[in-house]
């Protein structure tokens, strides 16, 4: 029966970057990802996205974003440049492949559940990366069923919510970019319950990516000085600011604090009455399919120090701050992805 070298959970741009050093390393194995193409988690984000990372820094190890500099890709050309980067280095991708159980064994590292199917490894890697589960509020429930609700992970343009006004909740990037689409076409509150610091996309007419860049900052290492400068800004919004969405005339509320039948309450004693609520409330990690507790922490994520869990032979890759600033972007990815490449060749 075979085994593999590698088994790498994920075949996102973590998994993929993996796949590249694995390759010119000699090493056997396999990408595994439930869905039915790659790039399938891009192709269905909401239409209007774009990457934050301009094109020159968002290729991996290889082959570079084929877009023109300091242009933006849309998550269609992201989606599109991910199969063609398995198609380009003939990575092992097993598409509709959901693995539900991971479990050491005692004659082959580890075995993973997908299905009927039993894969055996010696190592595995976690790419599943940290935007796996939609985080909605306990309070959504208390919204009446009339209430149009649903996440930001499933909204797509405005034309798909009924007509009239949303409440979005939410302070991140998703949520000022999705409020200020919506506020093209409708009254627009905003509950944001982080005050995250907002910088231009260009400050003095280059992309924020090139000074990081050049300032090493985007490769200090979590631990650094520089690092834990960086950490310290580490929800600030790009290229929106407060004073942009007040300009689209969006309503800025605070944190919403409660939700009875169509009303939603704030922290500062307001009321809204509301049809419709998007949730751009995040996303959490689910790593609850891993059955090696010695791995986990109290919340049930893996442990690790830069990607090395206590387990041998147990990795995992492209979360944020793995190492770096850049550990969970896409073009940044490919240090931590060599880095446990060489750890798993060496080990």
């Amino acid at each position: 029966m075979t085994v593999l070298d590698v088994a790498v959970v994920g075949a996102g741009q973590a998994g993929l970057a993996l796949g590249y050093h694995l390759n010119t390393r000699g090493l056997a194995f396999e990408i595994l990802d439930a869905a039915p193409s790659i790039g399938h988690v891009w192709r269905t984000r909401w239409d209007s996205l774009r990457l934050f990372t301009p094109a020159q820094y968002a290729g991996l190890p290889g082959l570079p974003f084929p877009a023109p500099r300091d242009t933006y890709p849309t998550k269609d050309q992201v989606a599109g440049y991910l199969a063609s980067y398995a198609a380009t280095f003939d990575l092992p991708v097993r598409l509709n492949t959901r693995v539900t159980g991971l479990q050491r064994s005692p004659d082959h590292g580890y075995l993973l559940t997908a299905g009927s199917a039993t894969i055996r490894a010696r190592n595995v890697v976690v790419a599943t990366g940290p935007f796996q589960t939609p985080d909605i509020p306990a309070m959504a429930n208390g919204l009446a069923d009339q209430v149009t609700q649903l996440h930001s992970s499933s909204f797509r343009n405005p034309s798909q919510l009924p007509p009239g006004p949303v409440l979005v909740v939410g302070g991140g990037n998703s949520g000022f970019q999705i409020a200020a689409e919506l506020a093209t076409t409708r009254t627009v509150d905003l509950a944001i319950g982080t005050r995250n610091a907002t910088v231009p996309q260009r400050p003095l007419g280059r992309d924020i990516f090139w000074w990081q860049t050049i300032t090493g900052l985007i490769t200090a290492p979590a631990t650094s000085r520089r690092g834990r400068w960086m950490r310290r800004g580490e929800g600030t919004v790009i290229g929106l600011s407060t004073r942009d969405l007040r300009r689209a005339s969006i309503t800025l509320r605070p944190r919403l604090t409660s939700t009875h039948h169509n009303h939603a309450m704030f922290a500062d004693d307001t009321t809204l009455k509301v049809s419709t609520v998007v949730w751009a409330t995040g996303f959490h990690r689910d790593h609850s399919w891993i059955n090696i507790p010695e791995a986990l922490d109290g919340n049930g994520h893996l442990r690790h120090v830069r990607g090395i869990t206590p387990t041998a032979g147990l990795y995992v890759l492209g979360q944020p701050w793995q190492h770096t600033a850049g550990s969970a972007l896409l073009g940044f990815v490919s240090a931590d992805a060599a880095y446990l490449a060489d750890h798993i060749t060496t080990c």
